[in-house]
């Protein structure tokens, strides 16, 4: 299909001219380093508290833009501010990431989320092996190690469920897991690369994928059963669809045709799933039941599940040539350029009531950092290119 191969000069110019440059002239914070994110419509800086996931995921993409788009000075530098600052200020005593500091770098929330560690992590690999700094790649070696080490209780003692009574385990770990592997293969021991993998890809589409219903569940027991429970019944659309194109780059690697197939597969069932037929767009969060979510938030449409949409669909159809991977594509590109781009102050908005306006105008926050939009459009850009 012609309409979907031409759009990856969109795709492109919308990185290298608006997403990154919004990002490079608001978010560096020069004065005591790292980024910031909590960043209005406009750019102006809300406020300066700084979320170790989203220093790593910043710096992250500074150096992968350097290692895989061009050695532009400008972006090593912006992605050693982050780095620098995960160094000085982010780990505790244990090599644990704290949740979020100050400006200055005093913590301010616990290390009781393993995803700051998986996100340092990356950061570190990626700059380490752009800018030549051993350093660097040791501390993502390491971080690595202490993540695998926490798999199995990643909250540890920061972890507010009760023992025993209902022992649940997340969907979210695996998944990022298989991408972090990925990420970090050229530093890893290969036995432990293809042992990670080999467990990522079982949980992902063995355990948390249920194969009749082609959906991904977020929490199942510990042994792999479902719980009819608000968590059990859970279904968050975007994170399947982002963890199965995170299958499709595990099978191009081992060239899995079988499960190239299938992860297109589950990602289209989980898309028409998602998908709000009146309004368009597709929901936050889902009752496999059909019972009302306990996320009050369920209906809005955030920026990073279609995001994650369009890159899982544009590698579908560059893999496989399906018509529906293409078809879904450009309805929700359509949806997206009309309703998340800004034109006026650039970047995307993040959060969407359901009808599709902005319940928030802001561009960086919390949970939004300099992460989903531009790895999505250097996915899209490079992926598309290839479908030439």
């Amino acid at each position: 299909m012609e309409g979907i191969r031409e759009l990856g000069k969109l795709y492109k110019t919308a990185l290298l001219e608006d997403v990154i440059p919004f990002w490079d002239r608001y978010s560096p914070d020069e004065a005591y380093g790292g980024y910031f994110t909590c960043l209005q419509r406009d750019g102006q800086v809300f406020d300066t508290d700084k979320f170790l996931w989203l220093q790593g995921r910043q710096a992250w993409t500074y150096s992968m833009l350097y290692r895989k788009v061009a050695t532009n000075e400008n972006w090593l530098l912006q992605a050693k501010l982050g780095v620098d600052f995960l160094k000085k200020h982010g780990m505790d005593r244990d090599g644990h990431f704290y949740f979020s500091l100050t400006r200055e770098g005093a913590p301010l929330v616990q290390p009781y989320n393993v995803f700051s560690d998986c996100f340092a992590a990356m950061a570190f690999s990626q700059f380490g092996l752009a800018a030549g700094d051993e350093e660097s790649l040791d501390l993502a070696k390491r971080t690595f190690a202490q993540i695998l080490s926490r798999q199995d209780n990643p909250k540890g003692k920061y972890s507010k469920t009760y023992p025993g009574t209902r022992p649940l385990k997340g969907f979210s770990l695996p998944m990022i897991l298989s991408n972090l592997c990925l990420e970090l293969e050229p530093l890893l021991d290969p036995h432990l690369v293809e042992d990670t993998l080999a467990k990522c890809e079982y949980e992902v589409m063995e355990v948390f994928l249920d194969r009749e219903q082609l959906l991904v569940y977020e929490n199942l027991y510990t042994d792999g059963r479902k719980s009819d429970s608000f968590e059990g019944r859970l279904i968050n659309p975007g994170h399947g669809i982002e963890a199965m194109w995170f299958m499709m780059d595990l099978a191009v690697r081992k060239k899995d045709t079988v499960l190239i197939k299938r992860a297109v597969d589950v990602t289209i069932s989980l898309v028409e799933y998602g998908w709000d037929s009146e309004f368009e767009g597709i929901f936050y969060f889902k009752d496999v039941k059909g019972y009302p979510p306990q996320q009050l938030e369920w209906d809005q449409k955030l920026w990073w599940v279609h995001l994650e949409a369009l890159v899982a669909l544009a590698k579908g159809y560059q893999l496989t040539g399906d018509r529906r991977c293409a078809e879904w594509f450009l309805r929700i590109h359509a949806y997206c350029w009309k309703h998340f781009a800004d034109p006026e102050y650039g970047e995307w908005f993040g959060y969407l009531d359901r009808r599709g306006n902005p319940l928030l105008t802001l561009k960086g926050g919390k949970w939004k950092g300099c992460f989903h939009v531009p790895r999505a459009m250097y996915q899209v850009w490079q992926t598309l290119e290839k479908a030439k």
